[in-house]
């Protein structure tokens, strides 16, 4: 097994930095401009919005490295403060951004990532503050907070950011009742519950030009995301490995689920030709990215969003991967990437990706994928849902003693 510390064993004499892109065309800063209007552009009057915003409980707002809902939930918060809205934070960690923030954990708890109470205890916390605070929306990106919606007095949103299908979407959310609604981060998302109460769709996005472009590329393919049989991580090494190309893999280890399959299916396949970095923070991520001459994405089940996708567009690296949920929302096969039916196809695919351009790549993140177009997107959600949830009574909590009175001896 090769493991190198990131980022200074991978850094190169060219390795690129976070700079003003000398290499965005003249059509690319006119549209980043356009873009950039609508956040110049705050509501008034009766357009401003008081928004309470929840995030997952699991990492800090922004995430240091992995983290993928946070990074949208940060970004969302700060295009919507821009925009003149008032915004309630509630998460875990140190308050890094502009909105009013409540934090229910000093340290947020990635380590339990997966049990139940942190989460549990988060949504507490939030319906406390929140049903407490005079709100026109809630926008609720956790699992468990929707659970207490009853209590906001406010029409919720919630963002199904993963499964909507078998028990997710069937005991889960067709049961959350007429007070919340639901929002999709991609149309392949919405196709597979069509039952579910839907608002409508937006796409998760990212500020594109804080994301170094790079025409010249290097030869290693990169693996990027967490350890799990769902990632593929397995598939990638052996694709990589079939082409003759080096691979360069950074992925999240932490869970016992995740270390499991590290040990039964990667560790096995590590050797020649594979270097394994770790967590890459967000530097490191954004440098090697850039470098890629692509990314492999061999998903093996119906993901709604695969945010690195479009992460890799950003920096000009076309992306090749497996026709699974929302890859062909993201890659415009032959175009920005290349999109194969089965593991078999994917070494064929990792040389022939080499002819997509990489301005076409950085273009299309730019235009689809832009944090503005969210934003945007979010606003509109917003209002819809105005117009057409309706808001459970706020309950009021029971006091203490009333409620310890009441309870039978």
């Amino acid at each position: 097994m090769e493991l190198l510390r990131a980022p200074d064993a991978l850094a190169r004499p060219n390795a690129v930095v976070d700079a003003p892109d000398p290499t965005l065309t003249e059509d690319d800063r006119s549209l980043h401009e356009l873009l950039s209007s609508r956040r110049a552009s705050p509501p008034t009057g009766r357009q401003r919005l008081r928004i309470g915003v929840v995030a997952p409980p699991w990492f800090e707002i922004p995430p240091r490295a992995y983290g993928g809902i946070e990074a949208m939930v940060y970004h969302l918060v700060e295009g919507l403060v821009e925009r003149g809205h008032e915004v309630i934070l509630v998460a875990a960690g140190a308050r890094h951004t502009s909105a009013r923030m409540h934090c229910t954990f000093e340290r947020p708890p990635s380590e339990r990532l997966g049990e139940s109470f942190p989460e549990v205890a988060h949504a507490l916390a939030a319906a406390e503050v929140l049903s407490d605070t005079p709100l026109d929306i809630v926008h609720d990106n956790s699992f468990a907070g929707p659970l207490v919606a009853c209590r906001y007095g406010a029409p919720t949103v919630v963002t199904a950011h993963g499964p909507v299908t078998g028990e997710f979407g069937d005991r889960y959310y067709a049961r959350l009742g007429p007070g919340v609604g639901l929002i999709a981060i991609s149309d392949a998302q919405m196709r597979l519950a069509p039952h579910l109460p839907w608002l409508g769709r937006v796409h998760n996005a990212i500020p594109v030009l804080e994301f170094p472009f790079r025409e010249d590329k290097d030869d290693y393919v990169l693996f990027l995301g967490r350890m799990s049989p769902e990632k593929g991580a397995h598939l990638a090494i052996d694709a990589a490995r079939a082409a003759g190309l080096p691979l360069v893999m950074a992925a999240k280890c932490r869970e016992g689920a995740e270390r499991a399959y590290f040990e039964a299916e990667v560790a096995p396949r590590l050797g020649p030709g594979v270097t394994y970095v770790g967590e890459a923070d967000l530097a490191t991520k954004k440098d090697l990215l850039a470098r890629a001459r692509c990314l492999v994405s061999p998903v093996c089940w119906e993901e709604p969003f695969g945010l690195v996708m479009a992460e890799a567009l950003a920096c000009g690296t076309p992306v090749v991967a497996l026709r699974r949920g929302s890859v062909p929302e993201i890659v415009e096969h032959g175009t920005t990437g290349l999109i194969c039916d089965s593991p078999d196809e994917l070494p064929a695919a990792l040389h022939r990706v080499e002819e997509c351009d990489p301005v076409t790549c950085r273009r299309s993140a730019l235009e689809r994928f832009d944090v503005a177009i969210m934003v945007s997107g979010y606003e509109a959600m917003y209002r819809r849902a105005l117009r057409t949830v309706t808001a459970a009574p706020a309950h009021a909590a029971v006091p203490p003693a009333e409620a310890a009175a009441a309870t039978p001896a």
